[in-house]
């Protein structure tokens, strides 16, 4: 009887120690994160999708719940930070999807770019391009964003889909606005991010293009003008272009942003542009830029 009961207090003591290892500073540390991919490039006429968007500290994209707890020992983790997609040029171009981001084994898909006045459908990706000419939107990826729009017959083009919400669709008076993004308060204070690109307006009478969608969707552009971009590390899409040989906006940078307690080190590899904070009892990283897609982080 004494050494069974021995026996159970070794293992209940083994898994207090283990449980608490967390708590106290060593390896595994619990992780919360925040991947958003860049956004599409917007087009003629359909605004681009916002990139992908995941997290566990959170809504993530498409509606989805926030994603599971996660902990990480000590080791050497992938950091991609995806570039947006540059947006149409011209009349005979299209233009592109966003770049994905990574953090350890999470990475999330590049918004998709608009669709384009020669018969290109907005195109799929985290979110989905606005369609643009009677063109259908893209698909959103499961769990990382919403479709596109479908364009208006009446050369008014559609918003690119959000993170939190679909492309508007155009209509026969109304230009499509981009779909919302997704607030975050994984730094400790709410920032949204993930809007979708708004559409451009190829009506001659019309005077303004569709609204980017919050959290840094850029806007659409009327009649013989170009569409601003997405906003940066935001994933937000880029506005579409009202025609006139202008040229749709880029897709805005994507961001991966996570948190350790602050006992563990981090230590980035050369190509890592990041900032870090202090958040209560943990140190938030936002790592803004990577130069190749071979960047690490290393934690110990």
């Amino acid at each position: 009887m004494a050494v069974t009961s021995m026996a159970n207090s070794s293992i209940r003591d083994f898994t207090k120690f283990n449980n608490m290892s967390t708590t106290f500073g060593f390896p595994p540390f619990a992780v919360l994160y925040l991947v958003v991919a860049g956004g599409g490039g917007g087009a003629g006429y359909g605004g681009g999708g916002a990139g992908g968007y995941r997290t566990n500290a959170g809504t993530s994209g498409g509606g989805s719940a926030s994603e599971a707890a996660l902990s990480l020992g000590a080791g050497v983790y992938s950091v991609i930070v995806g570039a947006g997609g540059p947006g149409q040029s011209g009349t005979t171009s299209t233009g592109s999807n966003g770049n994905s981001s990574a953090f350890a084994t999470f990475s999330t898909v590049g918004g998709g770019t608009g669709g384009s006045e020669i018969g290109v459908v907005g195109l799929l990706g985290g979110s989905g391009g606005g369609g643009a000419f009677n063109t259908a939107g893209g698909a959103g990826t499961a769990g990382q964003g919403f479709a596109g729009g479908t364009g208006s017959v009446s050369y008014r083009g559609a918003g690119g889909g959000g993170a939190g919400a679909v492309g508007m669709n155009g209509t026969s008076v109304l230009v499509g606005d981009g779909g919302a993004g997704v607030a975050s308060s994984i730094t400790g204070s709410s920032v949204t991010r993930g809007g979708g690109g708004g559409a451009g307006n190829f009506d001659q009478s019309g005077t303004v293009g569709g609204a980017g969608g919050s959290g840094g969707g850029g806007t659409g552009a009327k009649n013989g003008s170009g569409g601003t971009p997405g906003g940066a590390n935001t994933g937000g899409g880029g506005g579409g272009y009202g025609g006139g040989n202008t040229a749709g906006s880029a897709g805005g940078s994507g961001v991966v942003i996570f948190s350790l307690p602050t006992q563990a080190t981090a230590t980035f590899s050369a190509g890592v542009t990041q900032t870090s904070a202090i958040v209560g009892p943990n140190r938030v990283y936002t790592v803004t830029a990577t130069s190749t897609t071979d960047e690490t982080v290393t934690i110990s």
